[in-house]
């Protein structure tokens, strides 16, 4: 199973969408690098933006290299992408989830909504790579899904980067 045209100007389009946006976030950290650097919990919530986009650009540009074999081989390492961006970005928050809580910047709420979007962006990457691996075309789908859960978790990152921290700072 190779990818199809359609889906090949697709994921080209999603591949320069998170690209670009990805860039946003070094932007963000770039121009409140002293802001974030001054506060305890903004480092990690750096890290944790920038691991998502490249999870998600690895795992498109696997989708995109030619040939079935490629593909094939690139689905379980898609698999493991999906996995290994929701491990890492819930270790990030389990690690500093004590200061979240010193600081009083952390609802449970809204700790369990960064974890449901770190779930939301890996989750549909390496179930789509597993479909993928199995010669299903639906795995298309699923990291497509990924990609664009990706799009507005990127969105509300440099959105926190860069103005949420300086409301917070005040």
């Amino acid at each position: 199973m190779m990818v199809t045209t359609d889906w090949s100007f697709f994921f080209a389009a999603e591949l320069g969408a998170l690209a670009a946006l990805t860039g946003f976030i070094f932007v963000a950290i770039s121009i409140n690098l002293r802001y974030i650097l001054l506060r305890k919990d903004l480092p990690s919530r750096a890290v944790e933006a920038l691991i998502a986009p490249v999870g998600a650009i690895t795992a498109t540009s696997l989708v995109l290299i030619p040939g079935r074999e490629a593909l094939t081989t690139g689905s379980g390492i898609i698999v493991a992408i999906g996995a290994a961006v929701v491990i890492a970005l819930i270790l990030i928050q389990v690690r500093f989830l004590s200061i979240w809580k010193e600081n009083a910047v952390v609802t449970p709420e809204k700790q369990f909504g960064r974890e449901a979007i770190s779930a939301a962006v890996g989750v549909p990457i390496g179930l789509g790579g597993l479909l993928l691996l199995v010669k299903e075309p639906a795995g298309f789908y699923w990291v497509a899904a990924g990609d664009m859960i990706c799009v507005i978790a990127i969105v509300l990152s440099a959105w926190v980067l860069m103005m949420e921290i300086m409301r917070v700072g005040e």
